[in-house]
Formats: C-alpha cells, sequence, structure tokens
C-alpha cells in the first residue's frame, strides 16, 4: 500500500524528473542559435570589430559573405576596404565558419543578418521604437541590446534594452 509519505516521495522525484527535462530541452533551444560557438580570428576581430560587433560568422551563409566582402569598397555606405592579405584571410575565414542558409530569406545571397528569416523570427516582438532609440540607432547594433554579443552570446538572458 502507498501511505502519504511515499506519495510525496513519488511526487518530489517526478518534479524533479520533469524539470530537469524541461531545463535541458530549454537549454538547447538556448544554445541552437544564441550562443553562438567562440571561433577566433584575429584580423576578422580587429578589423571587423574596429566598427562593429564582428558578426559570428554562422550568422549568415558562405556565399553571403563571399558577396560582402567582395563589396568592402562600399559596405553599407561606407569603404571598408581592406588590404588583400587580411580581406582572403579574413573572407576564407568567414566561409569556413559561416552558417547554413537557413539563415537566408531567398535565394539570393543575403548581405544583411538583419533581413535573415532567423533574425526577424527572433526579434519579431522588438518595436519600432526600440529600433529608432538613439542608444540602439539599427537593428544591426547588436551590443546595444546583447549586453555579451562581443562574446558571441546572445542569449535572451544577456539582453538589456536600453531606454
Amino acid at each position: 500500500m502507498f501511505d502519504l509519505k511515499n506519495i510525496l516521495r513519488m511526487f518530489a522525484v517526478f518534479l524533479l524528473l520533469t524539470g530537469g527535462l524541461m531545463s535541458v530541452a530549454h537549454a538547447e533551444d538556448d544554445d541552437d542559435d544564441e550562443r553562438m560557438p567562440a571561433v577566433k580570428n584575429i584580423a576578422w576581430q580587429t578589423e571587423c570589430g574596429s566598427c562593429h560587433v564582428a558578426f559570428p560568422p554562422r550568422l549568415l551563409p558562405a556565399e553571403s559573405w563571399r558577396a560582402v566582402m567582395s563589396g568592402l569598397d562600399k559596405h553599407f555606405g561606407s569603404d571598408a576596404s581592406l588590404d588583400p592579405a587580411a580581406a582572403k584571410e579574413i573572407g576564407t575565414f568567414l566561409q569556413k565558419n559561416a552558417g547554413s542558409n537557413r539563415y537566408a530569406s531567398s535565394g539570393k545571397p543575403v548581405l544583411r543578418i538583419t533581413e535573415t528569416r532567423w533574425f526577424v523570427r527572433e526579434h519579431d516582438e522588438v518595436s519600432d521604437r526600440t529600433w529608432k532609440n538613439p542608444k540602439v540607432k539599427s537593428a544591426a547594433n547588436c551590443a546595444a541590446c546583447h549586453t555579451e554579443a562581443e562574446s558571441g552570446n546572445y542569449s535572451e538572458h544577456g539582453i538589456r534594452i536600453p531606454r
């Protein structure tokens, strides 16, 4: 026979097991797109990171990185030209560590991470007012809200929306 003590003990074990499974499921979801693997390249970090967050390579597919790197002389309104050796090193690094086409939004190379299906889905609850906040300026300014963007961590746990 089961007494109240045994029933409570079984219920506690049940809660521990199901709570643990939910934590594992949440961690897998969290790790999927928000915690980018820490890939390193000094030239990429130095050159790209001098103007903006050095965006994790996996946020765009290889063909997009090829297109971005081939247009550095007109990089979103700026001349971000590099010497040929640095451009080759960074381009190779970006393509080697690029993401799959699941981040793309159409058949042609996407040049803006903010136009990928993934980005739009992840930021669909962000208001226009937030994007226009002078402390944010644009959707491409990841570090304005993602406090650990520089280290490749885009987890929701590290988000602080500027006021």
